[in-house]
This record gives C-alpha cells, structure tokens and sequence, in this order.
C-alpha cells in the first residue's frame, strides 16, 4: 500500500476516495438532524407529553369481525401496554375489506394455495371538535395453503387472517404515533 491509497476499500477490493470536504458535510448534516426535526419517535419533546401517554388517550371503536376484532385489541394493547388507558382525547374508527384469492389451482379446479388480504381505512376523530385530523389506509396479505381436510384448511386460513391482523395493527400504530408525536 503506498502513502497515496489512503480511503476506504469497497467489496471489490479497490481503495476508493472519500474527499476529506464531503465527509464534513455529510457530518455536519447529521449532527444538525437534531435541530431538522428528526428525533426518536417515543422521546419526550419540550412541547409536551410523550407519544406513549398521547396513546393512551386514544379510544379505539369496535371493529366488526374476528380479523377486526384482532386488530383492535392489538392496538389497545400496544398503546396501554395492557394498563389503564386515560380519557379519550381522540376516537380512532377503522373499516375493514377482507379478500380471499385463489392462487395455485389444479387442474381439476381445487385450489392449492390462497391469498388472504385485507384492506384498513381508518381515520382519528378529535374528540373535543369532533372534526377527523388524521385519515389513510392499510393493507396486509398472507398466503396460506389448501389441504384436503377441513380443520387443516380453517386453520390454515385463521392463521393467515391472524398474520394479516398483526401486520395491520402494526402498521396503524406506527402510524398514528407518528401522528401523535407531531408538535400541536
């Protein structure tokens, strides 16, 4: 190596040069991501309450169905962690589209394998002026393969709707904490 082959060697091997004026750029771009506003998303902020506390003002309306269901006490759970939740400061109302599709099919017409999908439109009512604030949709597919037998089949199906369900709660939590953390 001579006095001149100084920078970072990539994955093929050779030295490349990272100009001494780019790198502080690049880090006086990230040191200033503080004052940007990028910030952890549960951190408390000087404006007010945490997004964990702001959570727990939420109050989640019944969704229809066993997938609805699901969703809902998912999200109750991760906004309380399983403990008292505060009086409501918002309303968070979720409509659910459910899809079954059909995607390996034999030759004598029975499926070999589907799809279950599922589509969450939600929007986030302010309690106190009744007005929505935060509206958008989610989606989550799982596949899931067919058997002969009818208990391998229902099972097989509730265990997809169940992954489908995880990932849309998920997904709407990120969502509205993110929405949550946004100074008012």
């Amino acid at each position: 190596m001579s006095s001149h082959d100084s920078g970072p060697v990539c994955a093929f091997g050779r030295r490349r040069h990272v100009p001494f004026g780019l790198a502080l750029v690049v880090a006086a771009a990230l040191t200033a991501c503080g004052d940007a506003g990028f910030r952890p998303l549960y951190a408390p902020t000087a404006l007010g309450a945490e997004v964990g506390e702001k959570m727990k003002g939420v109050d989640f309306a019944p969704i229809p169905g066993r997938v609805g269901q699901r969703i809902r006490n998912e999200m109750i759970f991760q906004s309380t962690g399983g403990g008292n939740p505060l009086p409501p400061q918002y309303r968070f109302e979720v409509v659910l589209q459910e899809n079954v599709t059909s995607t390996l099919v034999k030759i004598t017409g029975e499926a070999a394998n589907a799809v279950y999908s599922v589509q969450a439109s939600f929007r986030l009512i302010d309690t106190r002026d009744k007005k929505v604030v935060f509206q958008g949709a989610s989606h989550a597919r799982a596949s899931f393969e067919r058997f002969e037998s009818i208990y391998s089949n229902v099972r097989a199906r509730e265990d997809a709707e169940n992954r489908a369900a995880r990932t849309v709660a998920e997904d709407l939590k990120s969502r509205l904490a993110a929405y949550l953390s946004r100074p008012t």
